[in-house]
């Protein structure tokens, strides 16, 4: 009904002679007016880039974060570690040393062994076995000997091997001769007498020198049980330091 009416009007137009153009023509709707803000713009764009960095921020929260596992350092060189109390190197940090420097050392027994029998002696007498272990790497150097002291002693910490010419201690086996050198430590650091019979030969030697308890730092057996042996005691806690880094 509208559009009728629409024509009805358009026709009287033509024939009084009066066109009259729509203001919705075509002609002017293919030119448009157009408004231009800068202000609007610059809005705009700032929304989307706000927009793009919170989707930035989105996806970077989505990924999983992976946490690296913490480095276990060393403990710092301490001179005052005592000879006795429990030990915190490990066998496994002892055993990798040890063939990390030497592949293949002059034993009677395998090196996972003689490690495990560091452990159950020194543990038994209160003695730090994994620092006694590394007493006995600096006397045998690193079980490579070729000094006075023979692999086949199963002696490991040169007991009775006073001079060059000395040949020092034997033992029957590797845990007797690991044992006499648990006994030696104890004998320097403590009064107590060993929970098991005496195997080593110079026990006596220390009680009756008076040298009782005289060493209760790994330092304190300098000048003691090497002499002069002014460093003695800091190069075994230089190797008991490689081995915690294992």
């Amino acid at each position: 009904m509208k559009k009728l009416c629409e024509k009805k009007i358009a026709m009287i137009l033509v024939i009084s002679g009066v066109l009259m153009v729509p203001f919705h023509t075509t002609a002017l709707a293919k030119s448009p007016i157009h408004y231009h803000d800068k202000s609007v713009e610059k809005e705009s764009t700032a929304i989307r880039l706000q927009l793009e960095t919170t989707k930035a921020q989105q996806k970077i929260i989505q990924k999983p974060i992976v946490l690296m596992p913490p480095i276990q350092m060393p403990p710092a060189f301490n001179e005052s570690l005592t000879i006795m109390g429990p030990p915190v190197a490990t066998k496994e940090q002892c055993l990798r040393y040890l063939l990390s420097v030497n592949p293949s050392p002059n034993l009677l027994v395998s090196p996972d062994k003689l490690v495990d029998y560091y452990y159950e002696e020194g543990t038994r007498e209160g003695i730090r076995p994994d620092i006694a272990f590394a007493q006995a790497l600096k006397e045998t150097g690193y079980f490579r000997y070729g000094g006075s002291v023979q692999y086949n002693q199963n002696n490991y910490c040169g007991l009775g091997s006073t001079s060059s010419s000395a040949n020092g201690a034997y033992f029957p086996n590797p845990q007797l001769g690991v044992r006499a050198h648990i006994q030696h430590l104890l004998a320097y650091s403590s009064m107590r007498q060993p929970q098991v019979d005496i195997v080593d030969p110079r026990y006596s030697f220390v009680r009756a020198a008076g040298n009782s308890a005289s060493a209760a730092t790994w330092t304190d057996l300098n000048g003691r049980w090497a002499v002069p042996g002014s460093d003695y005691g800091e190069t075994i806690l230089h190797i008991y330091q490689d081995i915690l880094r294992q």
